[in-house]
């Protein structure tokens, strides 16, 4: 395409959203709608993808020893679950040190503990860490079946869980925005398609006298890709203030450790984009689906 049409079609595409008035605006207030919602639910969605996935990489398996496993075995076990295809890291965690660790915890109670320094009830253990958390269950199960393998422990009712919902918050916010984005396009393509029926007569005379469809569509495109643009302005603008506030004033309030929300940047500028992203595809789009009926002439 040369500069000079280049040019022109950014000319005309800039002019049609003044001539249009307040289609302009009504378009352009559509997708400010959709891309609020569209803003809040990426940023909450996100940062549930967060807390879920650093709960997920904390998932360890505790795999406990037979008492009557000898030292040969025990280091046996610990070479078969390293060679395991699923495990990205073993730890031996032996008895001696459970019942340090018992005893440091329990601060004061824990002296009662000491007692058993001598004849120490506890199994030794393989702490051991899946590649992916959602190896944790299969690999635990390989665990177990080991011979000299007490007990295999890895929160399995709460993991289990977890992961289930992950997947259904992850499926269900997926399902969401692409229904708002959806919905976006249809009021967006309906909007502009009533400015160019307004400008149909003129459409047909181009493709008379020989305008290629291409040269008709990009000032609609570049005109929809503004819309687009244009109404992510506000929703960029409200969900980061919304988020900074939430970042200075409620982080320090939660006490649990793992609802850590992503910080400010740069999650600002990654939703920014995103947002504006989506804007720009829900403008062009829904610009694609306005003129393509007009040009069949």
């Amino acid at each position: 395409m040369k500069l000079r049409t280049t040019k022109r079609h950014f000319r005309e595409g800039i002019k049609n959203i003044f001539r249009n008035g307040w289609m302009t605006v009504a378009s352009i207030g559509a997708v400010t709608t959709t891309l609020l919602l569209v803003g809040a639910f990426l940023a909450l969605m996100l940062n549930i993808n967060h807390m879920a996935g650093g709960l997920e990489e904390d998932v360890r398996i505790e795999a406990l020893i037979d008492l009557t496993a000898t030292e040969e075995q025990v280091n046996e076990i610990g070479s078969t679950i390293e060679q395991m295809d699923e495990t990205e890291s073993v730890v031996f965690n032996s008895k001696d040190e459970q019942l340090d660790q018992l005893i440091e915890e329990m601060g004061e109670e824990g002296t009662t503990w000491q007692m058993f320094e001598q004849d120490n009830p506890l199994s030794h253990a393989y702490i051991v860490k899946a590649t992916e958390p959602s190896n944790t269950e299969a690999l635990a199960e390989q665990i177990n079946n080991l011979e000299h393998i007490q007990e295999v422990n890895y929160g399995q009712d709460v993991i289990h869980r977890l992961f289930q919902f992950n997947e259904y918050a992850r499926n269900i916010g997926l399902v969401l925005i692409v229904g708002l984005v959806f919905t976006a396009i249809f009021l967006i393509s309906n909007t502009i398609k009533l400015t160019i029926m307004a400008r149909s007569k003129e459409i047909g005379i181009m493709k008379l006298v020989g305008a290629t469809n291409g040269f008709i569509r990009w000032p609609f495109f570049i005109e929809g890709a503004l819309h687009g643009m244009l109404g992510a302005i506000i929703p960029i603008a409200a969900v980061l203030t919304g988020y900074y506030y939430l970042e200075n004033n409620l982080s320090e309030q939660i006490t649990y450790s793992f609802v850590e929300i992503l910080p400010f940047h740069p999650f600002a500028w990654q939703l920014s984009l995103i947002i504006l992203l989506i804007g720009t595809f829900i403008g062009i789009w829904g610009s694609v689906m306005s003129v393509r009926k007009f040009l069949k002439v």
